[in-house]
């Protein structure tokens, strides 16, 4: 299993992309500003789950073969990195975009059913999520131990434990300040933008840390 440090480094790193907001970030406070607070918590159960489908898709899949091969590791992780900027860059451009959440405050809440799977959707096609686990997560196995997809597995635990505590602290904030974000958009567009730059600080985080076997 993976060492206590490697859990914390990987727990600290997690928690610093987990609160930049992103697209499953955004999908949530939309739900929240829409439709209240149970859309907002559905959508997260199901975004959870669709982000650990990308975990169990790398433990299995890239992430052994990923996890043998520097040079692939070395080409990836910069690849990584050099998305996370990207959509940091993107993010801070197109901050005010944030605003459309608030766009139709009125409409009825959509069932729980149909939420939960919009969640999953934008969880399991998140590509900044993507990005992470495919780069980052084979940083953080410690090959001597051996197992290494259940590592990756583990991991994937934690990063989805924070997330799910963060994303529900967003929907709850959302939906508890519906009117106080109404009346003034511009703050949705301030969130945006402080999130587009620490994803950008997140993506140079990326590139230049990690293996150096």
């Amino acid at each position: 299993m993976a060492s206590p440090d490697r859990l914390a480094a990987f727990a600290a790193l997690s928690l610093l992309l987990i609160l930049v907001p992103g697209p499953s970030v955004l999908f949530v406070i939309g739900r929240a500003l829409a439709h209240g607070r149970r859309a907002a918590l559905t959508t997260v159960v199901g975004n959870t789950l669709g982000a650990y489908v990308l975990v169990a898709a790398v433990a299995f899949g890239i992430g052994p073969v990923v996890e043998r091969s520097v040079l692939l590791f070395t080409a990836l992780k910069l690849a990584g990195a050099a998305y996370l900027v990207h959509l940091g860059v993107r993010a801070w451009r197109g901050r005010g975009a944030l605003r459309t959440a608030i766009a139709e405050p009125g409409r009825p809440a959509h069932g729980g059913l149909r939420t939960f799977w919009q969640g999953f959707a934008v969880g399991v096609a998140n590509p900044k999520t993507m990005v992470f686990f495919a780069a980052v997560l084979p940083q953080f196995v410690d090959r001597g131990q051996g197992r290494v997809p259940v590592q990756m597995l583990l991991l994937g635990l934690v990063f989805n434990a924070i997330a799910v505590v963060c994303d529900s602290a967003w929907g709850l904030a959302a939906s508890a300040a519906r009117d106080w974000f109404a009346r003034s958009p511009r703050r949705l567009a301030a969130v945006g933008g402080a999130g587009g730059l620490t994803m950008i600080g997140v993506g140079v985080t990326v590139a230049v840390t990690g293996r150096t076997d």
